[in-house]
């Protein structure tokens, strides 16, 4: 092979796409937890997303939703309308989640309406959600399944139907709690949990849970248990036991008085104490893994 085309059959070939981790991929943008929230602890829940204003003008005005898991765990899928809708909860993914839904809503605004989305396994570099999107805290709504995915007037054959019924039946019950942001309760069989999504770094998390702890100040009452915790991009996720029974309303006020103690504890500009230093390594020993 002259040395001619061994330059052309190099330069044929497609640039390399790397990976790229990042441990918090949504710091920044005004609906982190809640993102987080969404990918992790919600089944079924959608959110109106807004085109910034640049894209506005390249792609017109779209009207795009944000859902936790679309059928058969699609990244997007448009409506021949040209609606969007944007799946957080998705088979493939790289390190970075948010490049990865950036690629995946501008391979849906760039393709035909109501043609299935093609996404790369990699997105590469590229813009990310705070380029495409208006930062805006979420106006959330949480469904008892997934209807959602289909139009009021569109056609349910016994596939459909089928495939349907059996995405709902996998739904528990979960409610987005006021007491505090990303933070919802959730009934599986046998009890009932409270998960939130705390704002805050890792360190400043855990050393104001630990300052809880150690005063005996991180139950939401005594019927419950503090269960542990476990990581979600980034963010801790501090988890309680509840009896199956009240339903979440009746949570909200110990949740509001634990969120306040968590504001109170972070605040502190003090050294752990040897008991609050026990007490974060306690906490370090009871992570847990979210299934």
């Amino acid at each position: 092979m002259s040395k001619k085309n061994r330059l052309e059959k190099k330069q044929a070939k497609p640039p390399k796409v790397r990976d790229v981790f990042v441990a918090r991929p949504f710091e920044g943008l005004a609906a982190e937890t809640e993102l987080v929230a969404l990918r992790e602890l919600v089944p079924a829940a959608t959110a109106p997303l807004t085109l910034a204003p640049e894209y506005v003008e390249k792609y017109g005005e779209r009207q795009i939703t944000l859902a936790t898991i679309l059928p058969m765990a699609w990244p997007a899928l448009t409506k021949t309308d040209g609606r969007i809708l944007l799946g957080l909860q998705r088979h493939e993914r790289s390190g970075d989640v948010n490049r990865d839904l950036a690629v995946a809503l501008l391979c849906a605004l760039e393709g035909e309406p109501g043609a299935p989305v093609n996404v790369p396994p990699l997105p590469g570099e590229g813009p990310r959600l705070g380029d495409l999107l208006v930062d805006a805290p979420l106006e959330i709504t949480v469904h008892e399944g997934f209807d959602f995915w289909l139009d009021a007037d569109q056609e349910r054959d016994a596939e459909v139907s089928a495939s349907l019924d059996a995405a709902n039946a996998s739904v528990y019950p979960t409610v987005r709690m006021a007491a505090a942001p990303a933070a919802y309760w959730c009934r599986v069989p046998e009890k009932s949990h409270v998960r939130w999504v705390l704002p805050d770094g890792e360190d400043v998390a855990l050393n104001a849970l630990a300052r809880l702890s150690a005063g005996g100040e991180l139950k939401l009452t005594d019927e419950t248990k503090f269960a542990g915790m476990f990581r979600a991009h980034g963010l801790l996720v501090p988890v309680w036991d509840l009896p199956s029974a009240p339903d979440a309303g009746a949570w909200e006020e110990s949740l509001a008085a634990v969120s306040a103690r968590y504001d109170a504890a972070k605040a502190v500009d003090e050294p752990l104490t040897p008991d609050q230093r026990r007490a974060r390594q306690g906490l370090l020993g009871r992570q847990l893994t979210l299934r």
